[in-house]
């Protein structure tokens, strides 16, 4: 996006810095902040989306033209040092804001999180659960239903979003070109609502290896691999933020109703209760285990997980009442 700033040497940082889209005061940065921190809260959840987040916030089309602003000519200034022309053209404080509160959720809750997981799957995912329900019905009273094209792709992101979560995680190699490809797919996921970049590195086999890196980011080798994995989430986001942002601006009516569907198809994954089944074995040998959803049987111990599906419902229904205008929010 071109400011209506020159690049000219002689403006000071301070007026380049402030020429693009952004925060322009203390409590717009804060409130952006705040968002980046529950987009990276909810992508290191298998499942939960930081795209959903962006969306039902009303940043989602702003994220995709920060995004776009990352482009050739921006690279090209910052090569030549010509830091001040770069910065009138990039997106710099919605980029800075939003990321310094993704990256502080993402290393300080990747433990946690995994703990939560861990150790209090129900009422974790229960949580999780009203979350994206509330989103997907956030989200798609947005959209229009009366065309036949409409509604088709909103069952076809439900049908792909379904079958997708159903996937068993592989067996994948630790090497710096896998990890570079998980990043470029992971990110992809991301910035789509329903679909979690956690849950494409659980498919890749990766999600663990990647919490694990984050959980002690500092230790030599696990730098190496930070810097490859984010160098894989850069090129994935150059590029497919391109795509999804012209498809917004084409087909905005049927490509809304896809992503509803897929927030829709994601709840199989975060369904709380499952059982793992053996889908194969060699001898007494299991070889791999899947989960599949189960009804849970009734009693007290329903308390607290439903409850906890009340809240994430009354959370999204909160913030959505409490964000941006409505007239952000994609129709």
């Amino acid at each position: 996006m071109e400011s209506g700033l020159s690049p000219d040497k002689n403006i000071s940082m301070k007026d380049a810095f402030m020429a693009s889209p952004g925060p322009r005061s203390a409590k717009e940065a804060m409130g952006l902040m705040i968002k980046g921190v529950c987009m990276g809260a909810a992508d290191t959840v298998p499942g939960v989306s930081g795209g959903t987040i962006a969306l039902i916030t009303g940043i989602y089309e702003q994220l995709l033209a920060a995004i776009r602003s990352v482009d050739a000519n921006v690279i090209s200034r910052f090569l030549r040092l010509d830091i001040k022309g770069a910065l009138t053209r990039l997106h710099t404080r919605f980029l800075l804001f939003l990321f310094i509160g993704i990256t502080l959720a993402v290393i300080s809750l990747a433990g946690i999180m995994s703990h939560l997981l861990t150790a209090y799957p129900i009422p974790t995912w229960s949580l999780f659960f009203g979350l994206i329900l509330a989103s997907t019905w956030a989200v798609g009273r947005k959209v229009n239903y009366r065309s036949a094209k409409t509604i088709s792709m909103f069952f076809a992101g439900a049908i792909f979003a379904f079958l997708l979560v159903g996937l068993v995680p592989a067996a994948t190699p630790e090497t710096f070109p896998f990890i570079f490809i998980s990043g470029m797919l992971a990110i992809c996921a991301m910035i789509l609502p329903g679909l979690s970049g956690a849950f494409i590195l659980l498919i890749l086999g990766k999600y663990e290896f990647i919490v694990a890196t984050l959980k002690n980011p500092f230790l030599p080798h696990n730098m190496i691999i930070i810097i490859v994995f984010a160098a894989g989430c850069a090129a994935g986001l150059a590029g497919f933020s391109r795509l999804l942002k012209y498809l917004l601006e084409r087909f905005r009516p049927v490509v809304m109703a896809f992503l509803t569907g897929l927030m829709l198809g994601s709840l199989r994954r975060i369904w709380p209760w499952k059982e793992e089944v053996m889908i194969s074995e060699i001898g007494e040998k299991i070889l791999v285990l899947k989960e599949r959803n189960i009804l849970p049987e009734p009693g007290s111990e329903l308390i607290l997980p439903i409850s906890l599906m009340l809240v994430g419902v009354a959370l999204v229904v909160s913030l959505e009442w409490v964000s941006s205008p409505r007239k952000n929010l994609p129709t």
